[in-house]
């Protein structure tokens, strides 16, 4: 008799430790994911700032599960989820096929959310994949090389504004990135330009940077980044983007580089479960994990609207992606004994930002730390969960280099030249 076939759809960080979680289980893992790697995103601000490349922070699917013989990987585009006829729908050109499952993990993630404005993601890239990663890269560094070719100031002023939109982690660790490439990296580089005068402003609707870590957290992470020269504005919704401006409420930003970090949307797939959803398009899961009258399918990560302990929804952050994984993963294997399916209890270890050299912010519940501690404790934790000895070895040898040097090695323009404008 055929073991019982679990698919599991997404190869974040949510679908590599649901098939990771049931290694010894008895039954035949198949995971379906659009691209064939692994990306370790807390990273891939550090790809789009040239501090780090791709291949540092990403893995091939198939090799992180390469000794796992009860798992196959697919390449393929999930279109949508048949519940009625459990089966998963792909999207494979013609002839499109179809994966049958007894159970189903959707681990989907989310994607960018412009908040109606979705004209606003040409003009404003976001930071999801590598590719946005090096979409970044590029608008950045071709910012720096058509100002050095600019004679107009106010023109060459414009191409040396940065705008980030968004002051979670993603928008700070951004922002402090791009200072420190102006006044540190790129200082000595030009000739007609002096990079250490762009402006990087951050942008936040809320009243504060980080708004989900302490109050004494938020300020040092403020005062850190106005300490590298970003201009940091909170209380300000941004109400128009178009190519080059900014507009907050009645006041315009010229900005050569607009960049997105506001807000995420979940993966449309949950869409198709058949399912309640809630406003950000996250699927009402019940508290194993379930979907609701579909006890085989369970739903985790930025897909799952699951509520916290404050009664809103948990985070999509990498640990809540983590532990729903392996809770979903531990109730396919009571189900396969016929035991009753346990409620998903999240313990939140704490949440880290870096805001430059030497800076961060940890808070880790009854401990906080900020500056050079937090700093090292980021560097040695997320150095810690990469995976691979490889890409390890490659980011430590890389930031050595960066912390003597100031330097950032892997400033690449690629797919573009100068004279192709947006």
């Amino acid at each position: 008799m055929a073991p019982p076939r679990v698919v599991i759809i997404g190869g974040g960080f949510g679908g590599l430790q649901a098939a990771k979680a049931l290694a010894r289980a008895p039954v035949q893992v198949t995971l379906l994911d659009r691209r064939n790697h692994h990306v370790f995103t807390p990273l891939l601000y550090q790809v789009a700032t040239a501090g780090l490349s791709p291949g540092d922070i990403a893995s091939p699917i198939r090799w992180i599960l390469r000794r796992q013989r009860n798992v196959s990987v697919q390449m393929a585009d999930v279109q949508a989820v048949d519940a009625a006829r459990r089966v998963v729908q792909l999207r494979d050109g013609p002839g499109d096929r179809e994966v049958p499952y007894d159970y189903l993990i959707v681990a989907s993630g989310a994607t960018h959310a412009y908040f109606g404005h979705a004209d606003w993601a040409r003009v404003a890239p976001g930071l999801k994949t590598l590719e946005d990663a090096l979409t970044v890269r590029r608008e950045v560094l071709l910012a720096f090389e058509r100002a050095e070719r600019e004679r107009d100031p106010l023109a060459q002023r414009r191409l040396l504004t940065f705008v980030v939109v968004g002051a979670g982690p993603t928008g700070v660790e951004l922002a402090g990135a791009l200072a420190e490439i102006s006044r540190h990296a790129l200082a000595s580089d030009f000739r007609m330009i002096a990079p250490e005068t762009a402006r990087i402003i951050l942008i936040e609707a809320g009243p504060s940077v980080l708004a989900a870590y302490p109050d004494a957290l938020r300020a040092f992470a403020r005062r850190a980044l106005e300490r590298l020269g970003v201009s940091v504005w909170t209380g300000s919704a941004v109400t128009s983007i178009a190519p080059g401006q900014v507009r907050v409420g009645t006041e315009t930003i010229d900005a050569g580089t607009i960049l997105w970090a506001a807000g995420v949307a979940a993966s449309p797939l949950g869409a198709s479960l058949g399912a309640p959803i809630d406003h950000a398009g996250r699927v009402q899961v019940l508290p194993d994990l379930s979907v609701p009258g579909q006890p085989n399918v369970f739903v985790v990560g930025d897909l799952a609207a699951f509520p916290g302990p404050n009664g809103r929804p948990l985070p999509g952050v990498i640990q809540v992606a983590l532990q729903q994984a392996d809770h979903a993963a531990k109730n396919i294997v009571r189900a396969l004994k016929h035991e009753t399916s346990a409620p998903f209890v999240y313990d939140d270890p704490g949440n880290m930002a870096t805001i430059g050299r030497n800076s961060a912010v940890c808070d880790l519940g009854r401990i906080q730390l900020k500056g050079f501690t937090a700093w090292l404790a980021w560097v040695f934790l997320h150095v810690y969960k990469l995976i691979g000895f490889r890409n390890r070895l490659s980011v430590m040898t890389e930031w050595a280099f960066s912390y003597v040097t100031y330097q950032r090695s892997v400033r690449l323009i690629t797919h573009e030249s100068i004279a192709d404008n947006r």
